[in-house]
């Protein structure tokens, strides 16, 4: 049976949607037929700018409302969903861009604000409508931009004194306006207008004053004058008129804890008063809670970052807010500067401070059932109980198990045995034990509570798992990890393993071993003894019990959606060592002055030794999103990764290689199924590999919108890359001698050992979860070549690829 190929799918994949959606839609049809016919409003097929030789037109298409119908992917002209419209008369689809006047009137005034508010005063705007065909619109806008004026110098009036002598010069030259000096008050700009730049001053400016006392400074406080200068063209003086009031302290502060049961009967009281929780025995924090809430008052002290009369600082203020918010066990139901008001009584000197909180539910269970796709098709399921504030200091206590069950099909199992007639059904199960801390614990407490660090948690994770694998069986993998979390910013943050302990035990499928002795054969000993041959021998190390230990510090830096990925970009960076633990030991402790290479089993409990080995590894992964249209997104993805086995270890443990393929990652090949090199997964003899290198594309636009609750994308993608074996690994395969070489990275070839795949897609986006498939071609298939294979590889997967 021939394979159909992408302009097949397509098709039938349209003709089949249509009809669907038209027998949606069955009544009314002819009302719909009659009014299409009767409405001939100009529909506007073009939107142009022009005169606008300093500002790009994509910009200025963003800012008015005058457009076209959608494009699919951004071609200019080409609106299928506008067509559709037209041919099944009006039933769906989407309806015509009509023009009105109004909106253009209204396009016209956010052209000329826009381009005020980047320094052109003098910039003019008009439109031109023209029917270049019937009921086809033409709308151009024509501007006339004019010279762009410059800030040529900025001074701040009535900016206070600090007792500090250089504290307000220093803060003042440290401004985004501030080149040169002219006086203390007086500064040099010399850079183009931005009413941007000049609102981002004054928020600057009012944030200085806040955080050193000046707590009633609003946005009034702080004016930006603009005048021209005389003496130079196209040039403007600013000057920051301030009135920053009066200086203040915090005062008393009051804590109130409930818990989840009406009424509130604040039974348990506590008061903080004097060093080192206030300045002075004047000042008083107050602590109320409910014994139902089972907290403690320390839990409440400690999340202040302020003391009473301290002088007031507003950013402290907020981050005492976050610090309550971050604990995770509660939430807030108000907090304020005045207890009967919603602002603050700047009539006295100091300002108190009143936090009203309430518990979480302690207990917790929730459960899911989910479906997967990896080798093939299955279900799972997964319990979770959680219990929040287990000892009363915000620690939180989630254990969870779940088991899935995948049901492979006989072609995909042929690839690694080409005798498999019957299908098999993969198992995996998972046991996690997850305790943290919302502070960070030794040895980084320190940190806490320091500027960057409030946010700290401190996790420690034990799971156990066992899982089926297409080339090998995980019988059962123990790990523990201590982890430290800080979120420094809202976009930046920081991940430390200090310990990761891993226990593997794999084997290797029956499959897998049987075509590895029908290749490799066996040896036979003087004595007459038959063995594995060597190279089978050295293949099946890697299937030894392994331990492994791994310090991992990973940054993050995002400003993106996570579910939506419409805007901004995502970068992650990671380095690791690993094998440091069990070197120490087995140096120092089981055989102290000699290197055994590998661990006696735990507690004597089996004969089998651990081995383990020492690397390092790189990683660093790039994400972009780009919106080309008010519903369309182009995004691309970079990953790269390295690791090096160093010591007397010639590789790295088998669960910290790469490996490629799967839904999120080359769409095209399973997971395990690509690499390393151009070796096909039937002459793979050691899975994964040391190198990796992936590059990702792919458009997404918005086709139908709320139907069944989601928005409907369409998509088109592209995916390259693969992995490599790295310049240690020594396996020699004597025969076939260039197995290795062929998954070796070289730089003069690993060009062309790069795999490509790429489709069409579809997204269904809910508000909170994004549901994909994918039709995944080979256009570079490393056995056959390009475009030569014609299957399609469908995948199924819950968010975006990346």
């Amino acid at each position: 049976m021939q394979t159909p190929d992408l302009r097949q799918l397509i098709s039938a994949f349209l003709l089949c949607f249509i009809t669907w959606v038209g027998s949606l839609y069955p009544a009314n049809i002819q009302a719909q037929d009659a009014q299409s016919e009767e409405n001939t409003e100009d529909v506007v097929r073009r939107v142009r700018f022009s005169g606008n030789d300093d500002i790009k037109d994509r910009t200025l298409t963003t800012l008015v409302r005058t457009r076209t119908n959608r494009e699919f992917l951004s071609i200019p002209h080409f609106t299928p969903w506008y067509s559709l419209w037209k041919l099944s008369g009006g039933r769906f689809g989407e309806e015509p861009a009509y023009l009105d006047r109004q909106t253009v009137a209204n396009d016209i005034e956010r052209i000329t604000l826009f381009y005020e508010s980047l320094g052109y005063f003098d910039v003019a705007v008009d439109t031109s409508i023209s029917e270049y065909r019937t009921d086809k619109i033409e709308v151009s806008f024509i501007i006339q931009e004019g010279p762009q004026y410059r800030v040529n110098t900025v001074t701040y009036s009535g900016f206070p004194g600090f007792a500090e002598p250089n504290k307000r010069f220093e803060f003042l030259q440290e401004g985004a306006f501030s080149r040169g000096r002219i006086n203390d008050t007086t500064f040099t700009v010399n850079r183009p207008y931005s009413s941007q730049a000049l609102s981002t001053e004054q928020q600057r400016l009012i944030t200085f004053l806040k955080d050193n006392g000046y707590a009633s400074v609003q946005r009034d406080s702080v004016i930006a004058l603009v005048k021209e200068d005389t003496t130079s063209s196209n040039s403007l003086d600013v000057m920051y008129r301030i009135k920053p009031g009066g200086q203040y302290k915090f005062g008393d502060i009051r804590v109130r804890l409930s818990d989840t049961e009406p009424p509130v009967n604040y039974d348990e009281t506590d008061t903080l008063s004097g060093p080192p929780h206030t300045t002075d025995s004047t000042y008083t924090i107050s602590l109320f809670k409910e014994s139902g809430a089972q907290s403690k008052f320390r839990l409440l002290s400690d999340q202040l970052l302020f003391k009473p009369g301290e002088l007031y600082n507003h950013s402290l203020y907020l981050e005492t807010v976050n610090e309550f918010q971050n604990l995770g066990m509660l939430y807030i139901q108000r907090f304020s500067q005045n207890e009967d008001q919603v602002q603050p009584d700047f009539t006295r000197e100091e300002i108190p401070t009143y936090f009203d909180l309430q518990t979480l539910t302690k207990h917790s269970v929730s459960t899911e059932l989910f479906g997967m796709k990896r080798y093939g098709y299955g279900t799972g399921i997964g319990i979770d109980y959680t219990n929040n504030n287990v000892f009363g200091n915000a620690e939180n206590l989630s254990i969870g198990a779940n088991a899935s069950f995948e049901f492979v099909s006989p072609s995909v199992l042929e690839e690694i045995d080409t005798t498999a007639t019957q299908s098999s059904v993969f198992r995996s199960y998972e046991l996690t034990a997850d305790y943290s801390v919302p502070r960070l614990n030794f040895p980084f407490s320190f940190l806490d509570n320091r500027p960057g660090f409030t946010s700290g948690v401190t996790r420690y994770l034990l799971s156990y798992s066992r899982s089926d694998q297409l080339l090998f069986d995980i019988n059962s993998d123990v790990g523990f990890n201590m982890r430290y979390e800080v979120n420094h910013t809202p976009n930046y943050s920081s991940f430390l393993d200090l310990i990761e302990l891993d226990l593997v035990d794999t084997n290797p499928s029956s499959a897998y071993i049987r075509n590895l002795r029908n290749e490799f054969g066996t040896d036979t000993l003087n004595d007459g003894t038959i063995v594995d041959a060597f190279e089978l021998q050295r293949i099946l190390e890697d299937f030894n019990p392994q331990i492994s230990s791994t310090i991992r510090y990973t940054f993050r830096s995002q400003n993106t959606d996570l579910i939506k990925r419409n805007r901004g970009y995502f970068s992650e960076y990671s380095v690791a060592v690993g094998g440091n633990i069990p070197y120490l030991i087995d140096n120092y402790l089981t055989t102290p002055g000699t290197l055994e290479g590998n661990l006696p089993s735990l507690f004597g409990l089996s004969d089998n030794s651990l081995s383990y080995s020492r690397y390092i590894k790189l990683s660093a992964d790039y994400r972009k999103y780009y919106p080309i249209s008010a519903v369309g997104v182009f995004a691309w993805r970079l990953y790269g990764g390295f690791a090096h086995p160093y010591g007397n270890s010639t590789s790295i443990p088998l669960n910290r290689r790469f490996f490629a393929g799967g839904s999120n990652d080359i769409r095209g090949w399973a997971p395990f199924q690509l690499g390393p090199g151009d070796i096909s997964t039937d002459n793979v003899n050691i899975p994964g590999g040391e190198i990796k290198l992936a590059a990702f594309t792919e458009v997404r636009q918005t086709f139908i919108r709320d139907f069944l609750g989601a928005n409907w994308f369409a998509a088109l993608f592209a995916d390259a890359g693969n992995i490599w074996y790295g310049p240690r690994n020594d396996f020699r395969d004597e025969n076939n001698q260039d197995r290795l070489d062929r998954g070796r990275f070289r730089f003069d070839n690993f060009y062309n050992q790069i795999a490509v795949a790429g489709g069409p897609g579809l997204r269904l986006d809910w508000e909170y979860v994004v549901v994909r498939f994918d039709f995944a071609f080979r256009l570079h298939d490393l056995q056959s070549g390009w475009l030569n294979n014609k299957q399609v590889y469908f995948n199924f997967g819950i968010g975006h690829s990346f």
